[in-house]
């Protein structure tokens, strides 16, 4: 199967060994950061540097100052790597080495944005904000999303793209400074606290027959017992139905399904006016669409006919792989298995070989692994193996 392997453009350079140590993993393809959230990341094999800090949300390259004239909402650039283009310049080592470079664009979430515009952010149920997590439902956050997408996804000798967060981020940041394992919350109360009551998304509830004052104390409501300790924690979207009611739950769905389908629609549409037919557009996705997140929640059947396909998580046991893989069973292309190749973050690049089978057997064409610049030598050894085994 088609392999790519995700980095960083930090991660190769000023190393002129980490092309072609990228390339001997037996990978065919990199997929590189060019828009990219916070971070504090390792660099374990750098021959000048242990860590980066990437401060805020940026963008890799240099942004295009004509495309951003006048709008208020617009790209940060890096500050951390001494470079003019550090996206070019990786993707030139990378080319070199004989890979094929796709561009790796996070979308709806960042922090710095909603900090200096907060009005932009979620706002859930109780009115705090979620600077982490543009709402996706306001025109201006919708066309900064589509322009970004069709500039950081387009970069020069890019083959095609790979899409995260493009669409709804909520409650849970994905962030190494979290402290809100306190209270036990199942995914279905993450969902409650991820509905967002900002103005747009209130005149849309009111659109599908919800009073949105009246939507956000039902909420509540269905939230006290995790806050009191009274309550076991739900899961699925049967736990949401029975936290917030069936009709209710589904109301909020259709509206944020609408929202979530339609960005991604204009998002690829997008970026493939920029760049052409022939170039590749997958979404990181996962097919419970009422997921947030860096894996959005999709429809696989609209999904698959928007974008040329969908990278899913599938780091864990098989009933993991099997719930992502399922839906999109017998559907037409790229249905990549996402697996942390990092034994520190969850990973298990030991049983890659067999995992990734397990995937091929789900209907997994291609493999994507998480992350070649974060991993360890032991970590990226165990890949090279398993790569070298599955290529037989």
């Amino acid at each position: 199967m088609r392999t790519s392997a995700f980095l960083y453009p930090w991660d190769v350079v000023g190393d002129p060994d980490a092309a072609a140590r990228v390339a001997d993993l037996g990978v065919q393809q990199v997929t590189l950061a060019a828009a990219y959230h916070s971070t504090r990341a390792l660099t374990p094999r750098h021959p000048g540097r242990r860590i980066v800090t990437a401060e805020h949300a940026a963008v890799l390259y240099p942004p295009d100052a004509a495309r951003w004239a006048g709008r208020a909402l617009r790209p940060y650039e890096q500050s951390w790597m001494a470079s003019d283009d550090p996206y070019a310049e990786a993707a030139q080592a990378l080319c070199d080495a004989g890979l094929q470079v796709h561009t790796w664009v996070v979308l709806a979430h960042n922090s710095r944005l909603g900090a200096e515009h907060p009005d932009t952010s979620v706002v859930n149920a109780y009115g705090d904000r979620y600077p982490w997590a543009p709402c996706i439902a306001q025109p201006a956050v919708r066309a900064y999303l589509v322009g970004l997408a069709a500039e950081a996804a387009v970069r020069g000798g890019a083959y095609g793209t790979e899409l995260e967060s493009c669409g709804w981020y909520g409650f849970a940041h994905l962030h190494a400074h979290d402290k809100i394992a306190g209270v036990g919350l199942g995914d279905a109360a993450q969902y409650l606290m991820s509905l967002c009551f900002c103005p747009d998304c209130r005149t849309g509830y009111a659109g599908h027959g919800l009073e949105a004052a009246e939507l956000a104390a039902s909420v509540r409501r269905a939230l006290e017992p995790a806050w009191s300790g009274s309550g076991s924690p739900e899961a699925g979207w049967t736990g949401v139905e029975k936290l917030l009611g069936a009709d209710l739950a589904a109301t909020t769905l259709k509206w944020r399904g609408r929202v979530a389908r339609t960005l991604q629609e204009s998002v690829v549409a997008a970026v493939r006016a920029a760049a052409g037919p022939d170039f590749q557009v997958l979404l990181h996705a996962d097919p419970a669409p009422y997921r947030c997140g860096a894996n959005v929640g999709v429809d696989p059947e609209h999904i698959v006919s928007v974008a040329d396909g969908v990278v899913l998580p599938c780091t864990g046991g098989d009933a993991a792989r099997e719930a992502v893989l399922g839906p999109f069973a017998g559907r037409e292309g790229v249905l990549a298995a996402n697996f942390t190749v990092v034994t520190g973050m969850g990973g298990s690049p030991a049983t890659l070989e067999r995992d990734a089978a397990h995937a091929a057997s789900l209907g997994a064409n291609q493999l994507r692994l998480y992350h070649a610049g974060l991993a360890s030598d032991p970590d990226l050894r165990a890949v090279a193996g398993a790569l070298s085994r599955l290529g037989r």
